[in-house]
């Protein structure tokens, strides 16, 4: 074979330069982007302790509810720890609504969608942040850091979170995030979550990039080691030190019900709660999980079974509490209020595939390699009554940030290399 032609030659070598200096680029860039797990929690320098501060101003925003000689006065003042697929971009909506509507401050991430997650949160990565500063609202997703949260907000705050069944968390967040789990790679059948499940151990490695996403992600994020004993004696002292620091905790699978109980919780009305299902997963052609790995899902996540058997008895409790038959009455007049909406604001009435949502600003986030997240097309005609509240319950959770002020250079630039690149 005759030698390649001195220019030709050069062209390709300078083709390898420039594609191992972009790859290293893009290499760069989702580190920043995904930072790398820390074991320990985050620290704290001594000018960054200082404690909210709620002006005078204020105090109209922290009369408890329910209890005020006034009677119910709505709270303004709400931590959610947002858990990974769990309906929590639906329930983060209803917060952005909330807060825009009332004019309340938001602590929001700096250059990202996210408090650097997977690392424990800290005050200093809420945007523009101050010593001292107070917030009403903290609800993106982060690694939960109880004392560095409790700094941002007034006493009184109220500190919510939401679960999910474990093995249907597990099933949603290994389709969700497997492209980018790399200990997922190795797996070579067609339905890789029942080959992983039928030895998890063989393919888990807990220091493996990402690894957290498949493995007790609840305790995870809640900020627990997700890799303890099942039979520790921490596991429970972890679910009791979250009943103490949660005023209500919601379930996945009742969040009508859920929605109820915190509007109850919070004094607010009917259409603060109002909602239309966001981010979430067109079916997957793999079976759902059923019988025997369906058990083994849950005893391979059993930290948050645990956790989750745990809040499931006491909500249910707390419905006890508020009564059965008011509840079935409440949660028909949610559900009949967000079919009448689905009627006003929805193009065709149903979530469509991404290929099909005819706004860029309707346009949820994918995850990497694949559109499998549905969204909505907004009617053309809306009465004016209904047309800023209909934008706003389907307008995806990166547009909404934008929308409230958040500076997410960095979400915005891992975007534009995906939709060059076309991932």
């Amino acid at each position: 074979m005759p030698p390649l032609p001195k220019k030709r030659w050069e062209s390709m070598a300078k083709g390898l330069v420039l594609g191992a200096l972009f790859t290293s680029f893009l290499l760069l860039l989702y580190s920043y982007a995904v930072p790398p797990l820390h074991a320990g929690l985050a620290s704290t320098t001594p000018e960054d302790t200082a404690s909210c501060s709620p002006a005078s101003s204020e105090s109209e925003l922290l009369t408890p509810a329910n209890g005020s000689a006034g009677g119910c006065q709505p709270r303004r003042d709400i931590v959610f720890m947002k858990t990974h697929k769990t309906a929590s971009s639906t329930l983060l909506n209803i917060l952005f609504r909330f807060g825009q509507k009332h004019g309340l401050k938001f602590a929001f991430p700096s250059g990202r969608n996210d408090f650097d997650y997977p690392a424990f949160f800290a005050r200093s990565l809420v945007q523009d942040y101050q010593p001292g500063a107070c917030f009403n609202i903290i609800c993106n997703h982060m690694r939960f850091h109880y004392q560095e949260v409790r700094g941002l907000v007034p006493p009184n705050t109220t500190f919510i979170t939401v679960l999910r069944d474990p093995a249907r968390l597990f099933e949603s967040s290994f389709h969700y995030f497997g492209s980018v789990v790399p200990l997922t790679w190795k797996l070579s059948s067609q339905d890789k979550l029942a080959e992983f499940l039928q030895d998890p151990d063989r393919y888990y490695d807990p220091n493996g990039y990402n690894a957290h996403y498949l493995h007790n992600l609840l305790f995870f994020d809640l900020g627990y080691d997700s890799s303890l004993d099942p039979s520790s004696p921490q596991v429970q002292e972890h679910i009791l030190e979250v009943e103490r620091r949660f005023h209500l905790v919601l379930l996945q699978e009742y969040f009508d019900e859920s929605l109820v109980l915190l509007k109850n919780l919070l004094c607010w009305e009917l259409e603060d709660v109002l909602y239309f299902k966001l981010n979430a997963r067109r079916d997957s052609p793999v079976p759902r999980l059923s019988g025997e790995l369906y058990r083994r899902a849950t005893a391979w996540n059993m930290l948050d079974a645990r956790l989750y058997h745990h809040f499931n008895a006491s909500f249910w409790h707390k419905v006890e509490a508020f009564g059965r038959e008011r509840m079935a009455h409440e949660v028909a007049a949610l559900r009949s209020a967000n079919e009448r909406m689905r009627r006003i604001c929805i193009d065709g009435g149903q979530a469509v595939d991404a290929a099909a949502i005819q706004d860029s600003a309707m346009q949820p986030w994918q995850p990497l390699g694949t559109k499998s997240i549905l969204g909505y097309n907004l009617k053309k005609s809306i009465g004016r009554r209904h047309e800023q509240l209909c934008r706003r319950m389907l307008t995806p959770e990166i547009q909404y940030l934008v929308d409230l002020g958040a500076n997410l250079w960095v979400t915005n630039l891992w975007k534009l290399i995906r939709d060059f690149l076309r991932w």
